[in-house]
């Protein structure tokens, strides 16, 4: 299961313009958020057909444009991807031709693969924010066994403490030679 980075590409097919965005997310309230700041960022757009997957849950929009021709296809793009965490908007701006369906269908796809063609895929898996406390004696051990993991925060004071999202063997790990608080469970991009 992959997720993307952030991604704003853009085409023009038969005088229309076809901007489309890509954003990994990880609730539908940034999904929402996303798609205002499209929204108002392009608000003289045609249409922001959409889709997206979040964890089991997979939805598109059409967005005024004829049922099944813009949503569907951006959704099927993610799918064929083996995407996840991840929304894509596609705006268009309406060049005065009309497509028709069949073209319609293509356009929005080949603006998603081509958006697609210009970011990173990231692995993703589930994992947990923890807080972690160990003495100096343990600093090598600890950044040994954190090596592929980024740190939010590092504070050294008596002890030291760390702020990361771990996966699950990681966690373990750390268990079993620090003091560890799980502060939430959250998906980790690698």
């Amino acid at each position: 299961m992959f997720t993307i980075k952030n991604v704003e590409n853009e085409i023009i097919i038969n005088k229309s313009k076809f901007i489309t965005n890509l954003f990994s997310v990880d609730s539908i309230d940034e999904i929402e958020k996303n798609l205002e700041y499209i929204r108002k960022k392009y608000k003289d757009a045609t249409h922001h057909c959409y889709a997206y997957i979040l964890d089991n849950i997979e939805r598109f929009n059409d967005d005024n444009e004829p049922s099944g021709t813009a949503g569907m296809p951006i959704l099927d793009c993610l799918k064929k991807n083996d995407l996840n965490h991840v929304l894509c908007v596609v705006t268009r701006y309406f060049g005065g031709i009309k497509l028709g369906a069949g073209n319609l269908v293509r356009a929005y796809s080949n603006s998603v693969s081509n958006a697609l063609s210009k970011t990173s895929k990231l692995s993703i898996s589930s994992g947990f924010l923890v807080s972690i406390k160990f003495s100096y004696d343990k600093l090598n051990i600890v950044n040994n066994i954190l090596e592929n993991f980024e740190i939010i925060e590092k504070k050294y004071d008596e002890d030291v403490t760390y702020i990361v999202s771990i996966d699950k063997t990681t966690k373990e790990k750390l268990e079993s030679i620090t003091k560890l608080c799980i502060e939430k469970e959250v998906m980790i991009r690698q």
